[in-house]
């Protein structure tokens, strides 16, 4: 699996696995005698080998060796995801710089620029469409890729979900200049609206009260975004001091 996601780099075979998560149908050729030294001549074959091991499954009726194919049960769409994140946690070291540049954003309050480089950034990456996917699960894929992100700044202390003031941070961003906490809350904006989903986001920070455990412990700098996604767009907001 993991490495039918390295292979998949290109456009529309992404956009085919976004689809499968989505819990569509694709129509696909597959090969049912393939060795393995096959497998990974051509992307094409990956689907044979996914509908032989089990991954996909056939839906509807075949035509000839065209087969309709998804994504068999809960359990194996988890796989996908997990996998997914998995290939973006990779390629952040290969886009060190670009996601170092992002990092920096945030501590310097360049909202433009967190917004522009986290759009680049999702653009290069397979994204959770817009059907047959519950919010919460847009929400954690969107979380995940952050967290990601994140990850480049190894001396940064990152918390995700941690327990804060009156509910739960999406995520805590300690830079390791010691005197600086960023909230960050992400919500999916389901309907397309993403300053409406900002504003949302940066009200449950006010009303969950984050920043006060921050504060108890002698932080002064905190900074509270409100980052809202649709799709391979977002949108970036800053709480005012």
């Amino acid at each position: 699996m993991k490495r039918f996601i390295q292979e998949s780099v290109n456009a529309t075979t992404k956009r085919e696995i976004e689809r499968l998560v989505a819990g569509e149908v694709i129509t696909k050729e597959i090969r049912q005698e393939i060795t393995y030294a096959e497998v990974y001549q051509s992307i094409d074959n990956i689907w044979s080998l996914l509908f032989t091991t089990g991954y996909l499954t056939q839906r509807g009726k075949a035509e000839g060796k065209q087969m309709k194919l998804a994504i068999p049960n809960l359990e194996i769409r988890d796989i996908f995801e997990t996998q997914i994140m998995e290939f973006f946690k990779e390629n952040v070291r290969e886009d060190g710089e670009m996601l170092n540049r992002f990092c920096n954003a945030l501590q310097n309050e360049d909202t433009e620029n967190v917004e522009k480089i986290f759009t680049e950034y999702l653009r290069k990456t397979v994204s959770i469409r817009d059907t047959a996917v519950r919010t919460d699960m847009k929400e954690n894929f969107y979380h995940g890729v952050l967290l990601g992100i994140l990850g480049v700044k190894t001396r940064w202390g990152i918390s995700s979900n941690r327990e804060m003031g009156e509910g739960y941070a999406d995520i805590l961003a300690e830079p390791d200049t010691g005197n600086m906490g960023i909230i960050i809350e992400v919500k999916y904006a389901h309907d397309g609206d993403l300053d409406r989903a900002c504003k949302e986001a940066l009200k449950q920070i006010e009303y969950t009260k984050y920043e006060d455990d921050l504060e108890d412990e002698g932080v002064e700098n905190i900074l509270k975004y409100g980052i809202a996604c649709y799709k391979k767009r977002c949108k970036v907001m800053l709480a005012e001091k």
